[in-house]
């Protein structure tokens, strides 16, 4: 199994203006993500966001899933919920998989703007590298700031359609499952 740990990071992140903005989380980003973590068999979820109040609407949402009822009530959910961990800065999720895995990992970003460094087959390559961890950073809003992509180890290409279209504005959630699959499907 790969050692692949996804943090959604909605700070430090673009707004349309180009600015640098904190986005809001969402319960369909804390579902749809969770549920693609566990199908793809990621060790965990860090959902990134400096805000307090933001946090706690997370807090809140997970609080929900994590009681007995909720257990009773949809297990499946209940399991994926399990992989979240809300996180202040991208650094306390670092932190973390590093106190969990012994090594610091490499961090790997993903963009709709063409600036990869490393193809989808180069990195399911990398990710046969016995114990190596990847952490897999997704932006919010329109993407990563620069001081992210400064900070990573690679940057994956981003998806395209059949066409070579110019669009490519995919959901978060959209893009995380296909670049799981990418990577992690058979």
């Amino acid at each position: 199994m790969a050692n692949v740990y996804i943090a959604l990071l909605h700070a430090p992140v673009y707004n349309k203006r180009q600015e640098l903005v904190t986005t809001c989380i969402t319960g369909f980003d804390l579902h749809d993500i969770a549920r693609s973590c566990a199908t793809y068999s990621v060790k965990k979820y860090f959902v990134v966001n400096p805000l307090p109040a933001q946090r706690e609407f997370a807090g809140r949402i997970f609080d929900f899933w994590m009681e007995e009822g909720s257990l009773e009530f949809n297990w499946t959910r209940v399991e994926a919920f399990r992989l979240i961990s809300i996180k202040s800065d991208l650094d306390e999720a670092i932190k973390e998989v590093e106190a969990l895995e012994g090594v610091r990992p490499q961090l790997i970003a993903t963009s709709a703007k063409p600036r990869g460094t490393l193809s989808f087959e180069g990195m399911r390559d990398k990710l046969k590298e016995a114990g190596q961890p990847y952490l897999l950073l997704m932006g919010t809003g329109w993407g990563l700031a620069e001081e992210v992509f400064d900070r990573v180890d690679a940057v994956l290409p981003p998806l395209d359609g059949p066409d070579g279209r110019e669009y490519n504005h995919l959901s978060v959630r959209s893009a995380t499952a296909i670049i799981l699959d990418r990577l992690l499907g058979r």
